[in-house]
């Protein structure tokens, strides 16, 4: 007689922060809609690579607790942007062993047009102090929010230890990953756009990233 599989744990996570650009939201928009052109470098030190039309496959890296590591794969969409609204969600990958976890991933981007007052002081000083003649006045804000759970079905020796305390530990652990991985994709991503048209850096201060729920 089989042996009966152990239940998967799921750990889950959601996040919210906003990165804010020296540009107007057309030429914002226009920049993410050519994801093809910066994505897979943004990514970094993450491995991508294109997946279909509007999509890529991420190794995100490897990642453990308790003695059981995991190097976790997933495929998303970018969904073409609705109304200044983007989305983007895992999907099922055929090419990919999922055996042992499971990822789901939903993330939104909103693109908000604001005027230099609305801009923390910090940031709006760097734009001043460049005395940059610039056409319009109207800034761009990306709010983003991301919604990520993960299954495991971890080794049998794992489900020895009191569950409270792999509960929170995966948890945790999943806390950490979004902390580290987010916070450098907004930046790279902030600093290629701004490289690409000649314009100054924000500062730090212009990007945020927190967690909505634990």
């Amino acid at each position: 007689m089989a042996t009966e599989k152990p239940q998967p744990f799921a750990f889950s996570t959601q996040f919210r922060g906003s990165v804010d650009m020296y540009g107007e939201p057309k030429r914002v928009t226009e920049y993410l809609n050519d994801h093809q052109g910066w994505f897979v470098r943004c990514a970094l030190p993450m491995k991508a690579e294109p997946f279909g039309d509007n999509g890529y496959t991420l190794i995100i890296g490897r990642y453990g607790a308790f003695g059981y590591e995991v190097e976790p794969q997933m495929s998303v969409i970018l969904e073409p942007p609705h109304s200044g609204r983007y989305a983007m969600y895992s999907v099922h990958n055929p090419d990919f062993n999922h055996e042992g976890y499971e990822v789901n991933y939903h993330s939104q981007m909103e693109i908000v047009g604001i005027e230099l007052t609305e801009m923390d002081e910090s940031i709006s000083e760097v734009w001043q102090q460049k005395s940059i003649d610039y056409l319009s006045k109207e800034f761009t804000r990306i709010n983003w929010q991301l919604d990520l759970q993960v299954k495991v079905r971890f080794p049998k020796f794992i489900y020895k230890l009191p569950h409270n305390l792999i509960q929170k530990t995966g948890d945790n652990l999943l806390i950490q990953i979004i902390k580290q991985v987010s916070p450098r994709l907004s930046f790279k991503i902030q600093k290629d756009f701004h490289t690409r048209f000649d314009l100054p850096l924000p500062p730090k201060s212009s990007r945020s990233c927190e967690v909505v729920k634990s």
